[in-house]
């Protein structure tokens, strides 16, 4: 009963913060609007400030949203995949490697679509699994993870996709704003575009973690328990890791590089509501994407003049809480 008190409360507080993020990110903007030119749009329908409210604030608060809520549940898979919380998108290299996969699409100029993927995608996808494969293979031994081998693996991996990400931009970008975009991540380029190509990617991929958190449930207690309760160990292993490395893929080729998202707020979940991560995934995916909505807005009107870079605000929370995770497991 009391498990149930604390998930409804987190739930209530959630929604309060969900509906209370998106008013604020439709109310405030480098345009002077308030209540009333709210209420205009919804009464009068006027063209200039639907623009302003609907294709400009309202398309970046729910792609803030949408890849909040992806990194959150990919850290939340990864975290039960390789059963340490200190696992996340950012970490194991997933992020650093589905950008450079994202940017060398572009370098190569490959615009297309393929089975209504673009290539960006596909690139970044198979880049940021090529990654997370590589961790997993050398972060255990004997079918035993190491804690050490699993966080410099997965820094180390992530530095080298890091820097050729670096060098591709250097050699194709024609402004430093757009290094930035990618390095640091930003929704400054946000639009209803990249909202519908995002929205699929993470529907999909939540319904599948949903459907499938038992087995995730039984992974935790390990491969041999697992397969002695029937879960198909083998194959939901490799779902997982095609879930988490899409969800993480996804977020990169909208919204560039977006680091401790999917560390910190699935650490915070566990601690509040316990590991089943049939709650888990939902909570982990709701809190991240509230999460990631004010902390755009922190990056919106932080500095009067300019838009800082959200990988700096998630950065500036996340590290701190990083070295904290490090030094409670010594």
């Amino acid at each position: 009963m009391k498990t149930n008190l604390k998930k409804s409360s987190l739930l209530l507080f959630l929604l309060i913060l969900f509906i209370s993020g998106f008013l604020i990110s439709l109310l405030i903007g480098p345009a002077d609007t308030g209540f009333r030119d709210l209420w205009d749009l919804i009464v009068n329908q006027d063209n200039t400030h639907s623009k302003i409210f609907i294709d400009l604030r309202l398309s970046r608060a729910l792609l803030a949203f949408l890849v909040g809520a992806s990194l959150s549940l990919s850290g939340a898979i990864l975290q039960g995949y390789f059963q340490n919380p200190m696992a996340g998108p950012f970490v194991v290299g997933v992020s650093s490697g589905a950008s450079f996969g994202a940017i060398l699409s572009i370098y190569l100029g490959l615009n297309v679509h393929l089975f209504g993927f673009s290539l960006q995608s596909i690139f970044s996808f198979a880049s940021g699994f090529a990654i997370v494969s590589f961790v997993y293979v050398l972060s255990q031994r004997k079918g035993v993870y190491k804690v050490e081998t699993l966080l410099l693996t997965g820094i180390a991996a992530g530095a080298l996709a890091s820097a050729l990400t670096s060098f591709l931009i250097f050699l194709k970008s024609e402004s430093y704003e757009h290094a930035v975009f990618w390095l640091l991540g930003s929704f400054a380029l946000s639009g209803w575009n990249q909202v519908t190509a995002m929205l699929p990617y993470f529907f999909l991929c939540f319904v599948v973690a949903q459907w499938f958190a038992k087995d995730m449930n039984l992974l935790v207690l390990g491969d041999d328990t697992a397969q002695s309760l029937g879960c198909p160990v083998n194959r939901i292993r490799k779902l997982f890791l095609v879930v988490s490395t899409l969800l993480a893929a996804s977020s990169v080729s909208v919204a560039g590089i977006i680091g401790f998202v999917g560390l910190i707020v699935p650490h915070w979940i566990r601690l509040l509501i316990g590991p089943d991560h049939r709650y888990l995934f939902f909570f982990s995916s709701l809190t991240g994407g509230v999460f990631l909505v004010f902390s755009d807005l922190l990056a919106r009107t932080l500095l009067p003049s300019t838009e800082l870079p959200i990988g700096i605000i998630t950065a500036v929370i996340g590290a701190p809480f990083f070295i904290y995770l490090l030094n409670q497991r010594r």
